[in-house]
């Protein structure tokens, strides 16, 4: 017997990565066929199988940001133009080529013809789908106005995107940077250094004790290359797993806010996600309560998420939400203002979007900075350490040559 992962489909509308013994695949396909499952995805389990990483195997369950803005935007536009929502599901099924989102889709069509509301068909898949989909198709529902609700969606989609895009731009350079650094000391540590290691043992003279030591971790790092590679993957692989579990993600997210000049990075951009979400929600129609509900989980760093909750108890008391707010001290003291003067004045939906552009502009400020004091850092980091390399190998040569000319 042979063992397969499997990615499947439950009839309940569920998701699961299982391991199944079978002769073959087709012997397997047929066998979960008839007990009711769909099978999305079938690899023969092996080394490489078990080796992969978990973050790996878990993005291939989460349908693509951009894929399901495309189907938004698709659906809103057949809505639009008067169809009904089946039939709109059925022509946007038609186009869809991600094969996960094509058989969720299809499943989400089955549902809604047997009389489902939309919103429930999509919240049964779950973790598929970010946190605010479902709620704002039920607003929609309850609204009678489905395209506009959707609409909204995409924008703050839009949002969300361009936002991490500019994130992930600006740290290209940086990045980049460092890679080509690490690579080029790796590189004459493990290869070059070691040849002037034999040559100055076949000179038979003291070396300085900078290049001693230099030569000494070189042969060292040579000699024991695959020990230390495995002990990186490992420990990459156990952090990894450690970053999986519930504790994992808290100390992995508070150890995000605590790096010096990106925590507060992060700690807005969480905060703007918050905001944000809360404003598409209260846009929608949805009551508060219920959007903070959503909000909260809707934030990325669990640490922040987990500091935002005392908010939605303290609504639920009376409280105003700029005052929860301030109770956390999550928030600094201009958000603050900002949320209570929308509650004064009703208008809290765009005064929270008005918080989350400009916690956005902070994020983009502070980012300009430390890119710009991080690439001087890096270039005088990685000058030293390769003068300090090429220092330690041309020292005894210099010495060498002042013997001889004595």
């Amino acid at each position: 017997m042979t063992q397969f992962i499997c990615r499947l489909g439950t009839p309940e509308g569920r998701v699961l990565e299982e391991v199944h013994e079978a002769h073959d695949e087709g012997a397997l396909r047929e066998d979960l066929e008839k007990r009711g499952y769909h099978l999305f995805e079938v690899r023969q389990r092996g080394l490489l199988s078990q080796l992969r990483l978990p973050a790996l195997r878990r993005g291939r369950g989460k349908i693509p940001m951009r894929t399901l803005l495309i189907f938004n935007q698709e659906l809103a536009a057949l809505l639009r133009s008067g169809l009904p929502v089946l039939q709109a599901l059925g022509l946007t099924l038609e186009r869809q080529r991600d094969p996960l989102f094509h058989s969720v889709l299809s499943q989400v069509r089955d549902r809604v013809k047997g009389g489902e509301d939309l919103s429930a068909a999509f919240e049964s898949f779950g973790k598929l789908f970010p946190p605010l989909y479902s709620p704002t198709l039920r607003a929609g529902e309850r609204s009678g106005d489905m395209e506009r609700v959707i609409r909204r969606f995409i924008r703050y989609q839009k949002l969300l995107m361009e936002t991490r895009k500019r994130v992930v731009s600006a740290l290209i350079y940086p990045a980049t940077l460092i890679g080509l650094s690490v690579s080029l000391i790796a590189v004459m540590t493990v290869y070059v250094l070691p040849k002037f290691t034999d040559f100055f043992s076949a000179l038979e003279v003291e070396l300085p004790i900078l290049t001693r030591v230099t030569m000494g971790v070189s042969v060292f790092v040579r000699n024991h290359l695959w020990v230390l590679l495995t002990v990186l993957v490992v420990t990459v692989l156990a952090g990894v797993q450690f970053g999986r579990t519930d504790l994992g993600r808290t100390v992995i997210a508070r150890l995000k806010l605590r790096v010096p000049f990106l925590g507060p990075i992060f700690h807005r951009m969480a905060l703007s996600e918050f905001s944000r979400s809360l404003a598409t929600l209260l846009a929608g129609g949805i009551p508060l309560v219920s959007s903070l509900e959503v909000a909260i989980q809707a934030v990325g760093n669990r640490y922040v998420r987990d500091g935002l909750e005392p908010i939605l108890q303290g609504v639920r008391e009376g409280k105003a939400l700029a005052g929860s707010l301030e109770e956390t001290g999550v928030a600094s003291e201009i958000v603050v203002d900002m949320v209570k003067v929308g509650e004064d004045t009703g208008s809290l939906d765009s005064m929270l979007a008005e918080v989350s552009d400009f916690l956005d502009e902070e994020v983009e400020t502070r980012m300009e900075r430390v890119l710009s004091l991080l690439e001087p850092v890096m270039m005088m980091l990685m000058g030293i350490i390769v003068a300090t390399l090429l220092v330690s190998v041309y020292l005894p040569i210099f010495s060498l040559l002042g013997q001889a000319n004595v």
